[in-house]
């Protein structure tokens, strides 16, 4: 296996289209959502590159328009989740053989294709089938998936060519080669990038995958797969699977060939599963990697010297955008009482011309949350903020699931610091404010460290340069990616790597070669160009 010796192309990050009136891609779009509206389209499991079906059939509709039916997965077992472990170790010698430049030229003929040809169906797929707007869709399924392809590219390489010093007589290296066994990616509904770069990431550096999506997300993981194909990737590499969590844990982490899990969910999910590699860590062939983010909950800070208009615009963005379903959604704020009039005139002003609906209208600024599930979490939350001593909702508060599952732009203000929806994660279009003391600065800045069990993302507004140097210093570790005036979402691969600590993942930095490095096994290699013909040193001489 060779690990070095070619330029790749200098990857770029893809440019956003605008989708305005006029534009050429807004028009394409139009046709491919009314295309794939009027089919109902068949989605099988994809294992050792073959369509597999059950008698298990699924419907998927639009969570913005649940009367419509999109088309029909089909659920599999054990068995197929068997089979698929066993596609993926079958193919893994080949797979791991070939020379690195060819993995490389699948992953960035993907990125062309997907920019090109796949651009529209996959932002399509992911409007219908996520509720995301045409520019949540273009940001995410277009660009930053071609994004991830093509930068994982140059950090393969980047990691392949750092290599140890060697002194006289000898040469040292370092190969870089695949894990030993099979990985395992666990993706979410909410990025279709995300679930486009959790199998493929372990992939290019030569590992083969057993994938699972949220049932929620199956109508674009289709077209991954399709892409993924269509670029050349060889049967058995990715094995797409539509299993129940429990059935793919119970057989995928009691294989003594599971080398690892690249995942995107839940922090109890996430800590259930590393209980249970722990309890089977004996039968494991090594030890496996963990690479997980997982919840968050988010924060926006107010100085008094910050703009309030800035300020407010964060919040309706940061918390709303994707109906706050984003792992870095903003969902609590900390807002000076001597500014906090100003900030909620700006704010409930946005909120009021805000447009929530079908998605397929390009004037929509909110779909629908994901499913049924979420919906009932949300309006249970909302409806004990409003019997609450401690809280108050002052925007939105509605919500209805007869056509789809719309919950309106919520704001809670609450007067406990500490209130359940300032700690808990509720994944949805609900922001809750608490209005501080502004002479009690550093005791806010204390609680807002000490709140809530997760640090994925977070940001201050000020435009005093010793408060933000300050609180860049108190919150070092209170989130992963920190803002400095800026809303908390919107990472960019290769310009903010992705990821948190505390309860919300391990920090591995999607979008940078920190994640790729975690899918290679090094092994140093010392090569003696003359060896030693006796046993005995110099020092050993007699006088």
């Amino acid at each position: 296996m060779t690990n070095y010796g070619f330029k790749v192309p200098e990857p770029k990050n893809e440019p956003v289209l605008s989708y305005a009136p006029g534009t050429p891609e807004r028009a394409e779009i139009v046709k491919m959502i009314e295309k794939m509206r009027s089919e109902e389209v068949e989605i099988p499991m994809v294992i050792n590159g073959k369509m597999v079906k059950t008698d298990n059939k699924i419907s998927v509709h639009p969570p913005h328009d649940i009367k419509h039916t999109l088309g029909h997965f089909y659920r599999g077992d054990a068995e197929h989740v068997k089979m698929a472990i066993d596609a993926a170790l079958a193919a893994k010698e080949k797979w791991a053989a070939l020379s690195w430049e060819h993995r490389a030229s699948i992953f960035l003929k993907m990125a062309d294709l997907l920019v090109g040809p796949y651009r529209a169906k996959i932002n399509a797929a992911t409007m219908l089938g996520q509720s995301k707007t045409v520019h949540q869709a273009e940001i995410d399924a277009a660009c930053e998936l071609a994004d991830f392809f093509r930068f994982n590219v140059k950090y393969m390489t980047e990691i392949y060519e750092s290599q140890p010093d060697s002194d006289t007589g000898m040469w040292n290296r370092v190969e870089y080669r695949p894990l030993e066994g099979f990985v395992f990616a666990l993706t979410p509904f909410n990025f279709t990038s995300i679930a486009g770069n959790l199998p493929t990431a372990p992939a290019l550096m030569g590992n083969t995958v057993v994938w699972k999506v949220s049932n929620t997300q199956v109508y674009s993981a289709k077209i991954l797969m399709d892409l993924f194909m269509e670029a050349g990737l060889p049967a058995g590499v990715i094995n797409l699977v539509f299993v129940s969590g429990p059935v793919a844990g119970n057989t995928i982490f009691t294989h003594p060939e599971f080398t690892g899990i690249h995942y995107t969910g839940s922090t109890s999910v996430f800590q259930h599963i590393w209980k249970q590699i722990g309890n089977n860590i004996a039968n494991y062939k090594s030890y496996p990697r963990i690479v997980g983010e997982t919840g968050g909950k988010d924060f926006i800070l107010m100085h008094e010297s910050a703009n309030s208009v800035e300020v407010a615009t964060a919040l309706t963005r940061g918390a709303f955008e994707y109906q706050g379903q984003k792992c870095s959604a903003a969902s609590r704020a900390y807002i000076p009482n001597n500014k906090w009039d100003e900030v909620k005139n700006e704010l409930l002003d946005d909120l009021a011309s805000l447009k929530m609906g079908k998605v397929e209208d390009f004037s929509v600024f909110m779909g629908a949350v994901i499913d049924e599930a979420s919906f009932d979490k949300l309006a249970s939350s909302i409806d004990k903020a409003k019997k609450s001593k401690d809280a108050e909702i002052i925007a939105g508060g509605n919500y209805d699931k007869s056509e789809g599952y719309f919950i309106e732009p919520t704001v809670i203000l609450t007067t406990d610091p500490h209130y359940e929806t300032m700690e808990e994660e509720l994944f949805g279009p609900v922001l809750t404010i608490y209005v501080y003391d502004h002479a009690k600065w550093d005791e806010t800045v204390e609680i807002l460290d000490k709140t809530s069990i997760y640090a994925l993302t977070g940001a201050i507004f000020a435009k005093d340069r010793y408060i933000i140097e300050e609180v860049t210093g108190k919150l070092s570790h209170a989130a992963g990616n920190f803002y400095i005036n800026d809303k908390p979402s919107g990472a960019v691969v290769n310009q903010q790597p992705f990821g948190g600590a505390r309860g919300s993942g391990t920090n591995d930095k999607a979008g940078s070669v920190l994640n790729l490095i975690r899918w290679a096994s090094p092994r140093t290699i010392k090569e003696t160009f003359v060896p030693a013909t006796t046993y005995e040193y110099p020092f050993m001489d007699k006088e």
